[in-house]
């Protein structure tokens, strides 16, 4: 009897239909949450409530179909996400009256459109990309600090005088030159310096060049390194190898010359 249930709930998470429906139930969660942040009348706050409820409870049906689902339960925790759906589920259903922990339960709602992460395989594998990549993105981050820090010990000596807001200390020189790098009105703060340093144009194209152009790229190409060898990573776990077709082959003869 489980046996034959665990079948048809596994038929069920591996429905794309099914999966599609998980989809629009996430949307519609986003939409409702948007929905209270406007006034609306009682009506259509009597009518959220009762959506964020069928909502909650459509969650706890659908992790409790893939949990029941997979072959190995201790294997079902074992994956981030498996662990996030369900904790955000389990917040979910915890009734909240006090006013501080009732707003802590609209905010863990709201990571509920997080979800979509962990239903789209496309998504994940975004995400898995990004996570790979932050060791090799810590030395380009820890190399632009380096940069900036000796930039904007520059851009502190040198034009403090000319203006206190955007230079007095290192601190507000790093945010400054954050600003710079963003292109957010780079051109005014340039011109100030250059009307009593004339070269010190020099100072602001070779920070450009050092962050915007080389640093960004660099970050750049290793995101889409790791997310290549992830797209490899997930398309060999969905297409057999020829050591994989090869074993298969040995079982089959195994059978037919055991059965001759």
């Amino acid at each position: 009897m489980y046996q034959r249930i665990k079948t048809s709930l596994f038929s069920l998470k591996e429905n794309k239909l099914f999966e599609l429906l998980v989809v629009s139930v996430i949307i519609i969660s986003a939409l409702q949450i948007g929905a209270k942040t406007f006034e609306l009348p009682d009506t259509a706050m009597s009518a959220t409530e009762m959506l964020d409820v069928f909502i909650t409870v459509f969650f706890l049906f659908e992790i409790s179909v893939r949990f029941i689902a997979e072959e190995k339960k201790r294997a079902f925790f074992t994956k981030g996400w498996n662990v996030f759906d369900t904790l955000v589920v389990v917040i979910s259903l915890i009734p909240i009256n006090d006013a501080e922990m009732a707003l802590l339960a609209r905010l863990v709602r709201i990571f509920r459109v997080l979800r979509m992460i962990s239903v789209v395989p496309e998504l994940r594998i975004l995400i898995n990309s990004l996570l790979r990549a932050l060791p090799q993105l810590g030395y380009v981050v820890l190399l632009m600090f380096i940069i900036f820090y000796i930039y904007a010990a520059i851009g502190s000596f040198m034009f403090a005088h000319i203006n206190p807001t955007l230079w007095s200390d290192i601190a507000i020189s790093m945010l400054t030159l954050f600003r710079v790098m963003t292109f957010e009105d780079w051109t005014d703060i340039m011109y100030e310096t250059m009307a009593v340093y004339k070269m010190s144009w020099i100072y602001y194209l070779t920070f450009i060049f050092f962050t915007t152009f080389a640093f960004l790229n660099m970050v750049i190409g290793i995101v889409v390194n790791v997310m290549e060898d992830e797209h490899k990573a997930a398309k060999g776990k969905t297409e057999p190898t020829m050591n994989e077709l090869q074993d298969e082959l040995r079982e089959i003869k195994a059978l037919l010359k055991e059965r001759k």
